[in-house]
């Protein structure tokens, strides 16, 4: 199978994985920071880096059901959150291929 290839960030303020440090995303692709994970608060945000989706399944979140898949860390394959892959209400279409990634399984790096 081989090394994963690992993507790194050059933003000045960088969200890593807590176990790993694997870069996983920038925090100018944050869209929102108002929004509740599995182990609370988390951000939505456009892009992230370094991270493989698990199978998609259908879960009943806070604003209604969503087609979603678990977005893991390449390097240490901890659960950091999931993808919106698609949502059934009108008003959550703009949440559609966005990432959500939780707060307690990210670290801050760089200038912040």
């Amino acid at each position: 199978m081989g090394r994963p290839f690992k993507q790194y960030l050059s933003g000045p303020r960088i969200y890593s994985c807590a176990t790993c440090r694997a870069h996983a995303a920038d925090h100018d692709d944050i869209i929102s920071k108002a929004f509740q994970g599995r182990h609370g608060r988390a951000y939505l945000i456009n892009n992230a880096v370094n991270v493989s989706l698990g199978p998609k399944e259908e879960r009943v979140l806070i604003t209604g059901l969503h087609t979603v898949a678990d977005i893991y860390c390449t390097s240490c394959n901890t659960v950091l959150g999931w993808k919106y892959e698609h949502a059934f209400e009108d008003s959550q279409k703009y949440k559609e291929g966005k990432f959500i990634i939780e707060k307690a399984k990210v670290m801050k790096e760089g200038n912040w």
